[in-house]
């Protein structure tokens, strides 16, 4: 009798947990089903579509503890949608008139998988969704159960994802330092651009954290480097409306009276009043297979900085990103913990043979659980009423309303 199979996949961007999670599924397997055999597809859908697989070895086995120190993906990601026929033929990855759904399907059953793990955000495990119902009206006995990755933290009804609480970490660590270009010039705005297409969280958390480390901090009374010289002085998310001279002219009294402004902006914060503005104006957005606006493409960052340094008059202005520093840090204690509560629900739904994706659910009194593919969706608003923002933004200074 042949050896049951499972494959695990990443997709999508980088989070501080693909590695982990991916380590954390072959030790539970290993485990509690030491006679399954593991494989895992190269760079997520796409090695699916191309027959690309890493087989994991007995030796792989033995180690894979140690992926739990890594960031990255130690199988490789792809940004691929299935039900995108058209993007999957452009790339190469189907031929002209296959559907990118029957061969991925007809590849897990080739390679004799009963257990598939997708590892992503919403995009990943929506698109784990169209595979498993066409597996299911097509008559293939296959369990799909994903893993909530992303750092936005905007799927719904998933109340934490992995990889998040890492990325605010690292994110205010990398801040921690630019920081110090206050003390480089005088008049001098910094931008810190930090991800978040549609949901201002880890833009949030990333504040608190830096508020956090800086806090910390001892500084000698009389020198330049202080507390002040660590402040934010503005914050601004895709949920938070504002007035742009009003703001303006706060911030030029902090500008006028420390000799420096730091602000910290989502990169989807008035993404789609940008988008408008350039597509107005005849230019072409780019956007990506998932029909999503390729938001490296826009520089928010720059519209803000662009915005306020005049109108504060500053002699310098810089944008810096934490965004690629923190998604590839390798998972904090905090994200561990969560990596392996999911990692166990996960291996333990596959072998009962109950697909979905794995998460506390807040629908359902925030209970980890399986929760139904149907009901994953992405681009979850920040929940601005949270206390420990408004704690935040009291630390700033700074009034603000929510967006219509």
């Amino acid at each position: 009798m042949a050896k049951k199979k499972v494959a695990m996949l990443t997709a999508g961007g980088l989070a501080p947990c693909l590695s982990s999670a991916v380590g954390g599924l072959i030790e539970r397997y290993t485990d509690i089903a030491p006679d399954y055999e593991l494989v895992a597809y190269r760079s997520g859908y796409q090695g699916l579509l191309l027959a690309d697989r890493i087989e994991i070895t007995p030796a792989m086995r033995e180690k894979a503890h140690v992926l739990h120190r890594h960031g990255g993906s130690p199988i490789g990601n792809s940004r691929v949608k299935l039900t995108n026929t058209a993007d999957c033929v452009k790339r190469g990855l189907v031929k002209e008139g296959e559907n990118p759904l029957r061969v991925a399907a007809e590849r897990l059953a080739s390679d004799g998988i009963s257990i598939l793990h997708t590892i992503g955000g919403d995009d990943t495990n929506t698109t784990a969704a169209d595979l498993a119902a066409y597996l299911g009206a097509n008559g293939y006995d296959l369990t799909v159960v994903g893993l909530p990755k992303t750092v936005d933290n905007d799927v719904v009804p998933i109340r934490q994802t992995l990889g998040a609480w890492t990325a605010a970490e690292y994110g205010a660590r990398f801040f921690d330092h630019v920081s110090n270009e206050q003390s480089a010039a005088p008049r001098t705005l910094v931008v810190h651009e930090v991800m978040g297409r549609h949901c201002g969280w880890l833009t949030a958390a990333t504040a608190r954290a830096y508020i956090h480390l800086a806090g910390n901090k001892e500084y000698v009374d009389g020198f330049m480097m202080n507390a002040q010289l660590k402040n934010i002085d503005g914050l601004y998310l895709p949920e938070m409306a504002f007035d742009l001279e009003a703001e303006a002219a706060r911030l030029r009294e902090v500008m006028d009276r420390a000799g420096f402004v730091t602000l910290f902006v989502s990169e989807g914060a008035c993404l789609d009043a940008i988008v408008a503005e350039r597509e107005a104006a005849g230019e072409t957005v780019k956007r990506d297979a998932f029909g999503h606006v390729k938001i490296d493409t826009i520089n928010v960052g720059n519209w803000f900085s662009k915005q306020f340094a005049a109108l504060l008059g500053a002699e310098r202005s810089m944008v810096q990103k934490s965004g690629y520093y923190a998604r590839s840090a390798p998972a904090n204690v905090d994200d561990l913990r969560l990596i392996q509560s999911m990692v166990d629900l996960a291996v333990e739904s596959a072998l009962n043979k109950v697909s979905g994706v794995t998460g506390h659910d807040e629908d359902q009194g925030g209970r980890l659980r399986t929760i139904e593919f149907p009901r994953i969706k992405g681009g979850k608003h920040f929940d601005t009423s949270a206390k420990w923002f408004g704690e935040v933004m009291d630390v700033v200074g700074q009034k603000w309303q929510t967006a219509d």
